[in-house]
């Protein structure tokens, strides 16, 4: 008997931290390194905006010099990331992922942001996936 493919819905990070558009980028770096994470949607009036991640700030900070609070989040955001819905099959999102080289995936339903599934998700979900099948049967 098989098992059911997992959706991302099972490995993606729910309530996912979030910054609106007009904050600096010295408060997105603060927020990303308090929290331990490399990307944070970006909001704007309450609406999906884009991402932004450590690598982003790191080269905007080196271009705009020692003023971080000259710039907005807005500034240097990526707009229309990639998103998928929470029901999409993981290996679908993995395959995309790895063709574009995306850090993230935003997990939308509904015009509302719900998740967000990073690599450190998939780490733990290929971990959680590889103990399944080779070390279920076994005691």
């Amino acid at each position: 008997m098989s098992k059911a493919e997992p959706t991302i819905r099972k490995y993606m990070t729910t309530e996912p931290a979030v910054i609106e558009s007009t904050r600096s980028l010295e408060d997105a770096d603060r927020i990303m390194k308090d929290l331990k994470i490399r990307h944070l949607p970006v909001m704007h009036d309450g609406k999906l905006l884009g991402i932004i991640s450590d690598r982003d700030i790191k080269a905007a900070l080196g271009i705009i010099g020692s003023n971080p609070d000259s710039a907005k989040v807005a500034d240097i955001c990526h707009q229309h990331p990639y998103q998928v819905g929470p029901e999409h099959k993981l290996h679908e999102v993995l395959d995309e992922m790895a063709d574009h080289h995306y850090g993230s995936v935003l997990v939308v339903q509904h015009d509302k942001l719900v998740g967000i599934l990073t690599m450190i998700d998939v780490c733990r979900a290929f971990s959680e996936i590889l103990q399944q099948r080779f070390h279920e049967h076994t005691s």
